[in-house]
């Protein structure tokens, strides 16, 4: 019994630092809320841009686990670049993200409060996304007369096992394990107004090479998200975001943690240009419901740059 609670109690302790300290520096990736992910764009499209995230809050734990208070501070850059193109005969694109983490944590371990800090690289994640459904892959002239409509899209997110990672520490950054998400997104313009809903889940390798010899695993993690978009004009717009994430579940050197999640956020996010080629988007999130995990607020802000490739001249 004693062996069977001190492996929940070490379980517990990194189930919080993965959810604090993981890729997307301090944008969980099971917590992102990313309005306009498959909106539409002229083929040829290149974006590049410097994101900046503070979270701060609370982490729930299962009560048997002699661990309670455990508040977070979490620092994150987030340099990303992406491009658009057509792939037959629809809008496609790619984009990578590399974050950079630091921050802190404290709690009480058997009364006694306990704090620790970390940073570097956390895990890189790619994505590729293509339409199902209408979004046809058009040039920036055709692009600027079509009217759009319905979309259905598809994409894959893949994060890497880059991140900062050391197997004789208890904490990492990074999570030495491949992840996948799978995800459908549906958008329906009226107007000004877009109405969107995605719906996606990660699925995780197992990290063989866990703090004392031992194997971690987790179970599949469904995410769902839904917002409401109102565009002022084309790159001036604000959205209202929710999600909701269930399953996830880890065994820790074969004993199972009683970390299931079943956790809603709630945000919004605005999006001001603020020269043709340049633009700054603010956002805020914070937790409405946590079963287990963090209840965080966050703050952020990124500033992109977007430009096209040149036209091929005619022969």
């Amino acid at each position: 019994m004693a062996r069977e609670h001190r492996a929940k109690s070490r379980g517990a302790v990194i189930f919080v630092a993965l959810l604090l300290l993981t890729a997307g520096a301090a944008t969980l990736p099971a917590q992102q809320l990313e309005p306009r992910a498959y909106s539409p764009a002229p083929i040829g499209t290149n974006y590049f841009g410097l994101g900046y995230t503070y979270s701060h809050g609370s982490v729930l734990l299962d009560p048997s686990v002699p661990i309670d208070n455990v508040t977070a501070g979490i620092n994150g850059v987030v340099p990303y670049y992406g491009r658009t193109f057509g792939l037959g005969g629809r809008l496609a694109s790619v984009s990578v993200v590399a974050p950079y983490a630091w921050g802190s944590m404290t709690g009480d371990v058997m009364e006694v409060q306990r704090s620790i800090t970390r940073s570097g690289l956390g895990d890189p994640q790619l994505r590729f996304a293509t339409n199902l459904l209408g979004g046809p892959a058009l040039t920036l002239q055709e692009y600027r007369t079509h009217q759009q409509g319905t979309t259905l899209g598809v994409s894959v997110v893949v994060v890497c096992p880059y991140g900062q990672y050391d197997p004789a520490k208890l904490i990492n950054i990074g999570t030495n394990r491949w992840a996948f998400k799978p995800e459908l997104g549906l958008s329906v313009p009226a107007g000004k107004w877009t109405f969107e809903a995605y719906a996606g889940v990660w699925f995780f390798t197992s990290n063989d090479d866990f703090y004392g010899g031992q194997v971690r695993k987790q179970d599949p993690l469904a995410a769902y998200q839904a917002h409401v978009v109102y565009s002022f004009n084309p790159r001036l717009w604000a959205a209202l975001d929710f999600t909701y994430y269930e399953g996830g579940q880890t065994t820790v050197g074969g004993v199972e943690m009683q970390d299931r999640q079943g956790n809603t956020r709630g945000g919004f996010t605005v999006a001001v240009p603020v020269s043709p080629r340049h633009s700054l988007k603010l956002t805020w999130t914070d937790g409405i419901t946590a079963r287990i995990g963090s209840k965080f607020t966050t703050v952020g802000v990124a500033w992109q740059w977007l430009w096209f490739d040149r036209p091929k001249s005619a022969d």
